[in-house]
């Protein structure tokens, strides 16, 4: 139970911080606030938008459905259900494999980082592994 309330309080976050970026990238906030680091070169690159959608509406869309599914899990009913943490190690698998790829984007074709990305990546990284924690849990208590 307590990785799954983890995995909810890191997907809360990973959602305000994605949508934060995408509202940046649809033009809803002038200026992108980073302190350090290459923000803006990062977001406003052809690599910030993937078939025609800002690839931030994608961190939006992974964090709702893993904070959907994280308190859905939460519920007494779910709580020991072994689908609901095949399917949170499921979404958490994609994001951390998406988040690799735009990291790998960053370093080694922009040679640029963005504050707000690494946060990103450093919430799903801990959310994959809370998630697959929570698998191996569900596999021992059948």
């Amino acid at each position: 139970m307590i990785r799954r309330q983890a995995i909810v309080l890191l997907a809360l976050v990973g959602l305000l911080i994605a949508t934060y970026l995408w509202l940046y990238k649809i033009g809803v906030l002038g200026e992108l606030k980073c302190g350090t680091g290459s923000c803006e070169y990062v977001q406003t690159s052809r690599y910030a938008e993937l078939l025609g959608l800002p690839v931030a509406l994608y961190g939006v869309v992974g964090y709702a459905a893993l904070l959907g599914l994280g308190l859905a899990g939460l519920q007494p009913g779910l709580a020991s259900d072994r689908r609901v943490s095949l399917l949170l190690a499921a979404l958490a698998t994609a994001g951390f494999g998406f988040t690799v790829y735009l990291t790998a984007i960053e370093l080694f074709v922009l040679h640029a980082i963005c504050r707000w990305c690494v946060a990103s990546a450093v919430i799903i990284t801990a959310t994959w592994v809370l998630s697959l924690a929570d698998l191996r849990r569900a596999r021992a208590t059948l």
